[in-house]
């Protein structure tokens, strides 16, 4: 799928042929782990010995002596440089085994092999998942066994897909609302005009975001929130004046709808330009902020562009079309053709009803329906009442606007004294307060993450059962079967480090992540107090080991809020004052800092052999040799490869886990048997 970049397998039990090599036979019978490798390797191979003539008919001539069970490995004849010959199992424990676990997963507190999918940048998180969820489906149904349990756990495509429904929600409330009050002031059919400008602005708003390279993220539909008010402002100034010169003037709709745009042509595009003034220099905001942020900008600037566009073109076209007064005997309509058009109408909005949503476009399904129910609303309900707010409420209200504004006109040097001292008493009341400046404010969390970090070296296994205590943690916090908590699962070693684009296995770093449902599922609980419990449950309870709690990153890659430097030449004096500052800053108990990390990483504790050159010089011994001698008794070696079916497995030359214990402290008085 073009919408995933990787997978990373988390857990999982590699196979491989192991020849585990008894050091001590291996040194009574004089063999190298050369001798034992070349002896696999020669023996596992498939020649091309050439072509044959054979009857008029040439035939290709291989020569197979590739492997067919691990049987045929432990009866090869390995040789050794002294002349002397015997079995591989004479010598080595060859058997079918697993590579060494290098990672670990568990879900719900059972072991588990997780595939964690990693989406390509720019791609869609829905679709994404929705495509894994079929592939999964039908591979249930095809190719899995019936006893194997597929859990797909930690979608963040849920949280993606509910916070854009809510956006999508709030802007179809948000059109609704403005057409109501529209309503109360310039009438139905005006009050329609003028909203019409809000999804006309949007299409045209969408039909150009591609062609900047944007997608249909938070930012852009947030900023199509925050443009629904204003689009519309432009569209109110053309219709209102339309109407006004219509009928004060009692000219043809034609000729009104040209005056009452030429009139406020000028007035519109600089209100227009004045709002979008503010925007153009956000859009070359530079950083790591300006990326994330430059969406937001470019989108209001094409919206307000584009409900420019809508009120210079489109509102002249519907006034001219709709917009009607009584004794207007400029326009004569036959009632045959009304009444066809009118049907017409509605066998086209039927029409496009089910176009849309058959084709599961639901926005402008639902667009059509909620034009539908405003007309029906205002024609049952609010047409009364919007006849007796222009009528009494409104005529109410200017009246009081006028003679306030008498009063201010009769008192100009009070009014601006009292201006000059609200404009004063503003500023010392806003610089008085100390501000809370948060960057981006976090909300309650979608998922928790807790992270396991202790000392470079640490066995993986450790590790492991640390993070299992860890994890016992979490769930007592949490509770037995909270409904609120979608899955508990845990990484060791890979995928377990904070930075998301480290995918090295480091033995020393464990995860533990906690998935909760919808947030409309959650019953008003909060999951942030969940976070701050088991931040309070999990510290200290594993010494020497760094714990940290966190949420879910809700914007672009954030520096730590306050960073202290130490710089210097001598790296062992940086570490003894880091560790020193450290403990000072700890000591202080400083309100509001929630915890304290040093990103000081001490070398990993290891054991240096060193090389009598000398001696090795005499024996015909050198350093490479040693070294690959060392590399292939501790980490193992491939030999050769192993066919099982489809699968190649590699066949590991490597010292019994026994030997390699005891000859930790070798010498290099014991190399020479070894090599």
């Amino acid at each position: 799928m073009r919408e995933i970049t990787r997978v990373d397998l988390v857990g999982a039990l590699d196979k491989e042929v192991q020849i585990n090599v008894d050091k001590y036979k291996m040194s009574a019978a004089q063999l190298t782990f050369r001798d034992i490798e070349n002896a696999v390797a020669f023996e596992n191979m498939t020649i091309s010995a050439g072509n044959v003539d054979i009857g008029g008919m040439t035939r290709s001539i291989s020569i197979r002596g590739d492997f067919k069970d691990v049987e045929q490995i432990k009866n090869i004849i390995v040789a050794s440089q002294s002349g002397a010959q015997m079995f591989l199992k004479d010598v080595a424990e060859v058997k079918m085994g697993y590579e060494e676990q290098e990672s670990f997963s568990r879900l719900n507190g059972k072991n588990v092999i997780a595939l964690n999918v990693i989406k390509r940048s720019g791609e869609n998180l829905i679709n994404a998942s929705d495509k894994i969820k079929e592939l999964v489906d039908e591979m249930k149904t095809s190719e899995f066994p019936p006893n194997l349990d597929v859990v797909i756990t930690g979608d963040q495509s849920n949280a993606t897909r509910v916070t854009l429904h809510d956006l999508i929600n709030t802007i179809i409330i948000g059109f609704i609302l403005v057409t109501i009050i529209l309503m109360f002031f310039m009438g139905g059919t005006n009050a329609i005009f003028v909203a019409m400008s809000v999804p006309l602005s949007m299409c045209i708003a969408f039909m150009l975001l591609p062609a900047f390279g944007f997608t249909l993220n938070m930012i852009v539909l947030f900023a199509f929130l925050l443009g629904l008010g204003i689009v519309v402002d432009d569209a109110i100034v053309v219709i209102e004046n339309t109407h006004r010169v219509y009928n004060d003037e009692k000219l043809d709709i034609v000729t009104a709808a040209k005056k009452a745009t030429s009139e406020v042509f000028l007035p519109v595009l600089s209100g227009t330009a004045t709002t979008l003034a503010p925007f153009f220099p956000l859009v070359f905001w530079g950083g790591i902020f300006g990326k994330f942020m430059h969406f937001l900008p470019v989108t209001i600037i094409i919206t307000l562009t584009a409900s420019l566009l809508v009120a210079y073109i489109i509102n002249p076209v519907f006034a001219v079309w709709f917009m009607r007064r009584d004794g207007d005997d400029s326009i004569k309509t036959d009632p045959k053709k009304a009444r066809r058009r009118t049907i017409a109408g509605y066998v086209l909005y039927g029409l496009a009803l089910v176009y849309f949503y058959a084709n599961s476009n639901w926005f402008a399904g639902n667009l059509l329906v909620v034009l539908a129910l405003l007309i029906v609303l205002y024609r049952f309900v609010l047409q009364g009442l919007v006849e007796r707010f222009q009528t009494k409420a409104w005529p109410a209200v200017q009246n009081i606007y006028a003679r306030f504004l008498d009063f201010a006109l009769g008192r100009p040097w009070t009014m601006l004294v009292g201006m000059f001292v609200l404009l004063i008493g503003s500023c010392g009341i806003t610089a008085s307060r100390e501000a809370n400046i948060v960057l981006f404010p976090k909300a309650d969390p979608n998922f928790i993450y807790v992270y396991l970090n202790m000392p470079v070296g640490t066995d993986v296994n450790v590790t492991d059962s640390l993070t299992k205590v860890m994890e016992r943690k979490v769930v007592e916090v949490l509770g037995a079967n909270n409904p609120i908590v979608e899955s508990v699962i845990s990484n060791v070693a890979l995928n377990a480090s904070e930075d998301q684009f480290d995918r090295s296995a480091t033995s020393n770093k464990g995860k533990v992540g906690v998935a909760f449902v919808e947030y409309g599922k959650r019953n008003g609980v909060s999951t942030k107090a969940y976070m701050d419990e088991i931040r309070e449950a999990t510290h200290g309870i594993i010494p020497g080991a760094e714990i940290t709690v966190d949420q879910e990153s809700g914007g672009p890659p954030t520096p730590k809020p306050i960073s202290v430097e130490i710089r210097g030449d001598d790296f062992a004096q940086l570490s003894k004052v880091s560790m020193a500052v450290k403990r000072y800053l700890d000591s202080l108990a400083i309100p509001g800092v929630e915890e304290l990390r040093s990103d000081l990483i001490v070398s990993k504790p290891e054991i240096n052999i060193q090389i009598d050159r000398e001696r090795a010089n005499r024996e015909g011994i050198s350093t490479a040799q040693i070294g690959t001698e060392f590399r292939t008794a501790i980490l193992g070696k491939e030999a050769s490869k192993f066919r099982d079916g489809e699968d190649e497995l590699p066949i590991n030359i490597r010292l019994q886990k026994t030997s390699a214990r005891i000859s930790i402290p070798w010498k290099t008085s014991t190399l020479r048997s070894a090599i």
